[in-house]
């Protein structure tokens, strides 16, 4: 892939925002092309973070194991979304594996280099924080409604945030573009697989969801899930 092209895959990414093209075209040209296919991940969970990447294009699961064995799903990451760059500014080990779900391509940097980059262009840092302020949100979103809320809010605003992040409208409604499994479902929702295939199947029979059809799960009255989290 030329410069050109990494670019203008650069340009549109949040922790990029405001840099000019001279900067754009260093942080190109420093940059490896990572590539993962399907169902592989782009590294362990625990490894050294000895480098940063940013999503160019394909989609990737967030994956962490619990000292207790259990697997948990953190987040899903699309294009132009940071993997494992928090790791990197935090000098620690992966907390987490993102597994691809489809062919998937970063563009990567070490360690050492992105700290020179950050200290010749201040914007990505200010970028950086941003980005992992919205996280930490995210998270303790999540945390308050598992704290908080029923079941079957919580699968509610899981999906509605998900659609919100992802979502691509279609003729039947919004489509999350991606393979999301009921467990996967479970695991982001802190409870069991039952319990979401039944909520999901009662939602099928309503008509709120469609997630029979395809792997991909089509919302098809988003304004119903809006009354069942409660964000109405």
């Amino acid at each position: 892939m030329d410069t050109e092209t990494r670019v203008g895959l650069l340009k549109p990414v949040g922790l990029f925002r405001g840099l000019d093209g001279a900067a754009l075209t260093a942080l190109a040209e420093a940059a490896r092309e990572h590539v993962v296919a399907r169902g592989e991940a782009m590294f362990q969970q625990g490894d050294e973070a000895t480098h940063g990447y940013v999503l160019a294009w394909g989609r990737v699961r967030l994956d962490q194991v619990t000292a207790e064995g259990q697997n948990i799903v953190i987040r899903h990451l699309g294009p132009g979304e940071m993997v494992g760059m928090v790791a990197v500014f935090r000098r620690m080990p992966f907390p987490a594996t993102p597994v691809a779900l489809e062919d998937c391509m970063a563009l990567g940097w070490s360690a050492g280099r992105f700290a020179e980059l950050m200290a010749a262009y201040p914007p990505i840092a200010q970028n950086a924080i941003a980005a992992v302020g919205g996280r930490i949100e995210e998270l303790q979103s999540r945390l308050q409604e598992v704290a908080t809320q029923r079941v079957e809010q919580r699968i509610a605003a899981t999906l509605l945030r998900l659609a919100n992040q992802a979502g691509r409208k279609t003729d039947a409604g919004v489509e999350i573009p991606f393979a999301l499994s009921r467990q996967d479902l479970a695991e982001m929702t802190a409870t069991t697989l039952h319990t979401v295939s039944r909520t999901l199947s009662a939602w099928d029979q309503e008509g709120v969801v469609d997630s029979r059809r395809s792997s991909h799960l089509v919302i098809r009255q988003p304004h119903r899930l809006v009354e069942i989290a409660g964000h109405a």
